[in-house]
């Protein structure tokens, strides 16, 4: 290929290396360049010796190489391509070898088994194994078959053979000679030069591996204090938001009046908004992390989706939306294996957006089983709206986090712009893709296909357990000691307890919740994880090192304001029985209680 600023005239070496090349190709280039004006002045001192001399033959091959070495010359300093002209200059002295044996001298002298020398070690240095030995073989095979005819018996052929003197043999040997030096000084120089350099490579990696694992270090470190302080946010924003969604539920089962009601409807549905940023937030920064684990066990596709698409089914009657949920009759008697969790989290993040962008019209939520086997079933989720529609440019962008079509609808309908962000995320870490159809002024359609095991066990209908019927169930003779340092939640927890009839105790941190274990005695414990003097984990710890076996084993539940990506290992991990995040359900926290005591 042509250099830049190389034209036809030129003559230089130095325009057709550069340092972008490497010190073998270099080699390669200034063996051709010096080792062809070499031949090319030996050729031309033969021609003028054997063509005085009288021999056509020898003249004829002496000249037509010397033309074909100023060609080649010509056409490296001016398209370097040393490959091809090495390949021609080799088919050449192939040629003018073979010719030399069997037409010019009809004889093996010194001068053609040094060519035949130079052919091979010029082929091995320029063009590597393959081709080093295929010139080899067309070399040295043609004159130990000429040795062959001539041991039984002469070679004669009609033409008459030229005779070299020994000037003639003086310059081919002193060429030979020369070249053979010249390309092993060459290729020895181009060898020391690539040990330095690699050397040097070694020392500058060795250098820039110091730099990376300081970096990784940095970045880990970096990503600790991300969690870190992700994990301190989440407790201090979801402490106090606790209390106010607690507060909001206490207050609405208290029988409020119609204008308290309503307020109070407001109060908890901001709360829930705010609560849904911070879980978006904390969602994406596992899922970016990497550190997400998907669960696989035992869920009720049907119930799921029911749960899932309750509360949206609410919020679409309230804005006049007609919502229709339809799932397939093969996937009644079912139960799968899946995560709950992730399933969840990406159809409310798309029902949720659908509601959001719908204002008038209808929200399908569609559940089909595309394939059935033995052992496995092929489900399509489906969720398709009458909204404002989503513009064709922007499809890609909305999976993008903290993305939405327009400014506008932000400030309009709110959002952090992570719920598609975490969907697309969700559905890649499966190897799942998620397909889009939408038109402005029509409605969106967003659909995905999900694989999931087929388990066993049969479907068991659950009974819902209200509030409000907790004293059917005797718990007003239930002790529970409270670890909580939070003053307002404190009295959150009293207020809610009060309902079910339970009076509890309070302990002000881990270490006055092991005092109290030691002296009384206790049905379950309600362990705040973050306290002072003496944290909810090694509270438990040293609740199940205790003596007494009944105390040891006393069910306690993690009352957690961290969302961490490892807090649910960390509770297990600490022997505590379940955990419940803040802020809680009121009937979520009286479900886990019952089934724990209904343990012991």
């Amino acid at each position: 290929m042509r250099e830049e600023g190389v034209s036809f005239f030129n003559f230089s070496i130095y325009k057709i290396i550069s340092r972008e090349q490497s010190y073998l190709n270099q080699a390669r280039i200034r063996l051709l360049y010096y080792g062809l004006f070499l031949v090319f002045i030996t050729s031309g001192a033969l021609f003028v010796s054997v063509y005085f001399q009288g021999q056509p033959l020898l003249a004829s091959t002496a000249g037509f190489l010397m033309l074909s070495v100023a060609v080649l010359f010509k056409a490296l300093t001016y398209r370097p391509n040393w490959r091809g002209i090495s390949h021609t200059l080799l088919i050449i002295g192939t040629f003018i070898n073979a010719s030399i044996v069997y037409l010019s001298l009809q004889t093996i002298n010194i001068v053609s088994v040094q060519v035949v020398i130079v052919v091979i070690v010029f082929s091995y240095y320029m063009l590597g194994q393959f081709w080093g030995l295929v010139y080899s073989s067309l070399n040295a095979v043609p004159i130990l078959v000429f040795l062959l005819i001539e041991y039984n018996s002469n070679y004669i052929i009609s033409i008459k053979p030229d005779k070299i003197d020994q000037a003639t043999i003086i310059i081919s040997l002193f060429a030979s000679f020369i070249v053979l030096i010249f390309i092993h000084s060459q290729f020895y120089a181009s060898f020391l030069k690539n040990i330095k350099q690699l050397k040097e490579s070694g020392e500058e990696q060795a250098k820039l591996n110091q730099k990376l694992e300081k970096a990784v270090e940095k970045a880990e470190k970096s990503a600790h204090v991300k969690s870190e302080f992700l994990s301190t946010m989440s407790h201090e924003i979801r402490t106090p938001l606790n209390a106010v969604m607690g507060m909001s539920n206490l207050l609405m089962m208290g029988s409020p009046r119609p204008e308290q009601k309503e307020n109070l409807e407001i109060l908890k549905f901001s709360a829930n908004n705010l609560l849904a940023i911070v879980n978006d937030v904390l969602d994406f920064n596992k899922i970016e992390s990497g550190r997400l684990v998907f669960e696989n066990i035992n869920l009720n596709l049907v119930e799921l989706m029911e749960n899932i698409c309750g509360g949206q089914m609410l919020k679409a009657e309230e804005k006049g939306l007609q919502f229709n949920l339809v799932i397939d009759d093969q996937l009644k008697s079912k139960v799968l294996y899946g995560d709950p969790i992730r399933i969840t989290q990406v159809i409310f993040n798309l029902v949720s957006n659908a509601v959001k962008f719908t204002q008038t019209g209808n929200i399908w939520v569609k559940v089909s089983c595309l394939e059935n086997k033995y052992n496995k079933v092929t489900v399509k989720f489906s969720v398709k709206d009458t909204g404002i529609g989503i513009k064709e440019a922007n499809l890609n962008n909305i999976f993008e986090p903290f993305m939405q079509e327009s400014l506008a609808y932000t400030r309009e309908h709110g959002g952090t712009g992570l719920g598609l962000a975490i969907v697309k995320r969700l559905l890649d870490l499966q190897g799942l893709q998620i397909a889009v159809s939408s038109k402005i002024g029509v409605g969106s359609d967003f659909s995905f296909n999900m694989s999931l095991p087929i388990s066993t066990e049969m479907i068991t209908v659950k009974v819902s357990k209200q509030v409000e019927e907790t004293d059917e169930h005797g718990l007003t003779s239930l002790k529970v000691l409270i670890a909580e340092d939070n003053m307002v939640n404190v009295m959150l927890m009293k207020k809610l307890l009060s309902k079910w009839k339970i009076i509890p105790t309070i302990a002000e941190n881990g270490e006055r919740a092991v005092e109290f274990m030691q002296y009384g005695n206790f049905d379950i414990i309600l362990m705040d994880l973050q306290m002072p003097v003496m944290n909810g984990f090694d509270a438990a710890h040293e609740i199940r090192k205790m003596a007494d076996s009944k105390k040891a084993h006393i069910p306690i539940i993690a009352l957690t304001a961290s969302a961490t990506i490892d807090i649910k290992d960390k509770v297990y991990g600490a022997g505590m029985n379940d955990y419940v995040s803040k802020p809680f359900k009121p009937d979520e926290l009286l479900e886990k209680i019952q089934a724990l005591v209904a343990l012991v």
